[in-house]
């Protein structure tokens, strides 16, 4: 499902779960991020999930039961959605599974999101093993649900 910021049915979204995390991989690494999800299923039950489009529909198709945010594609400003949801307060993770060893024309999106997300202080994961450790912090009860005031 499409939904553009700013709308009745996300703001919907980003109030019915606790966590919100956005969840964006290339190409090469978008079967990999499923599978992920698919090992951390439970708590991502209980998270509100935003996407790229690709993304989330393969999160959608895969996961029915999941709360998936599909935006634009990456290419097509999805990238820059997810961007502003960061400098707005409306995310408490990114997991971005990059693929470091294919020429990527849209180099500077993943940039802009790494710059936003340090900036923000939010935590981001470009792989499993960064992610896996966001997900443990998540069951410790280490990562919360950000507010407009933690900004």
């Amino acid at each position: 499902m499409k939904i553009e910021p700013g709308s009745k049915l996300l703001n919907n979204t980003l109030a019915k779960k606790s966590l919100r995390f956005a969840l964006v991989a290339h190409d090469a690494r978008k079967e990999a991020l499923v599978e992920w999800v698919g090992n951390n299923l439970d708590l991502f039950q209980q998270v509100s999930i935003f996407s790229t489009e690709t993304t989330g529909r393969l999160l959608s198709t895969r996961y029915a039961g999941l709360s998936v945010v599909a935006l634009k594609s990456g290419p097509l400003g999805g990238d820059q959605q997810i961007g502003a949801m960061i400098c707005e307060g409306l995310l408490d993770a990114l997991v971005f599974f990059v693929d470091p060893l294919s020429p990527m024309p849209h180099d500077v999106d993943v940039k802009a999101l790494t710059r936003l997300a340090t900036v923000y202080d939010l935590p981001m994961a470009c792989s499993s093993s960064t992610a896996n450790l966001i997900v443990a912090g998540c069951r410790q009860g280490m990562l919360t649900r950000k507010t407009s005031s933690d900004q």
